[in-house]
């Protein structure tokens, strides 16, 4: 096909700007009306379990600010699934007083019926304004980023993309985009291909530098140097299937994180920062997927079917090859002193 057919589908585009209008622009994908839930599973949508792993998280977060009334931001919210689920699971437990303000971050309309006291925004808190808990969940996979490929000549290039999913090389990648792929994904044979990270950083340290004090927790497929995919993970998903990255606004574009860049990111150096699998990070929080003891099935049939299915849940969040593989990146900022 000849570059010079004219229209909106034929227009080469860089895949960070492709991407954003196919997932964000009028009509992209993360304004339909049936939101993520309607393509894919994530962690918040196997059950309870992890919404309560994150209500347990978010009462640490309270401990070690020694308040009783904290902020939970839920950045790229969906629908406000998570939210009202760590809402409810907190009115639940016996024994606690935790005021929580809710705040969902997402470029999609605030869904219909949504639990009033969840404050809809479509951008990030001001810096340096919330103390509490920050929670990503998926957030960062989805934030639009460039491609690079490696030509016959050994030169790393943009990659360009029309609407329908057709490629081709460009310019040579330059300046910050060059330097980024210099120290955190080098890439040297041809045909090698990496995502250009750069813009998740920024906006993994935007997110860190809302918080006065507390804690901020990324969560995603990710990767880092030493486990780099020589092809990179662009792809889409639509209806529950993996599908080709077509930017037309009809399947979810997203790639794995380069998560030790994140890390890296921002001015944090006095910061604490922890990179754990999900598997390990939701042990931490008390979610097994021990089955129950089989004497419970005699002395308690109905805790016993219960109890199973709590084990099946928790099986799904931490298996290895699926969930349990995804990435917690965590970043605690103390209060200020002085």
């Amino acid at each position: 096909m000849t570059d010079d057919v004219t229209g909106e589908t034929c227009q080469w585009q860089g895949w960070r700007e492709a991407t954003e209008r196919a997932l964000y622009g009028p009509g992209g994908f993360y304004r339909r009306p049936e939101g993520p839930a309607g393509h894919f599973r994530t962690s918040v949508h196997t059950g309870p379990l992890f919404a309560g792993a994150v209500a347990r998280l978010l009462g640490e977060v309270a401990e070690e600010l020694g308040t009783a009334e904290v902020a939970l931001v839920d950045v790229g919210a969906g629908r406000g699934e998570l939210l009202t689920a760590v809402l409810a699971a907190t009115a639940a437990s016996t024994g606690t007083d935790l005021a929580v303000r809710a705040y969902a971050v997402e470029r999609a309309a605030r869904p219909a019926g949504l639990d009033p006291r969840i404050v809809w925004t479509d951008r990030l808190p001001e810096p340096r304004s919330v103390r509490g808990l920050l929670f990503a969940n998926e957030w960062l996979d989805n934030v639009p980023v460039d491609v690079a490929e490696v030509d016959a000549a050994g030169v790393a290039r943009y990659v360009e993309v029309r609407a329908d999913g057709t490629e081709r090389l460009a310019a040579p990648v330059s300046g910050a985009d060059a330097e980024w792929l210099a120290r955190w994904w080098p890439l040297r044979e041809p045909g090698a291909r990496a995502e250009i990270g750069r813009p998740r950083d920024e906006a993994w340290a935007a997110a860190v530098g809302s918080l006065a004090a507390g804690r901020a927790v990324a969560v995603d497929y990710a990767h880092v140097r030493e486990s780099r995919p020589p092809f990179g993970t662009l792809t889409g998903f639509r209806a529950g299937r993996e599908v080709p990255p077509v930017p037309d606004g009809s399947c979810d574009v997203t790639a794995h994180v380069a998560a030790d860049a994140c890390a890296a990111a921002g001015d944090g150096a006095d910061l604490v920062t922890d990179l754990v699998t999900q598997r390990e990070a939701l042990h931490r929080l008390g979610v097994s997927g021990g089955r129950p003891p089989l004497s419970l099935a005699t002395t308690d049939p109905a805790g016993y079917v219960r109890a199973l299915a709590s084990a099946g849940e928790a099986a799904e969040l931490t298996a290895r090859g699926g969930l349990g593989d995804f990435l917690w990146l965590t970043r605690r900022v103390p209060p200020a002193t002085g």
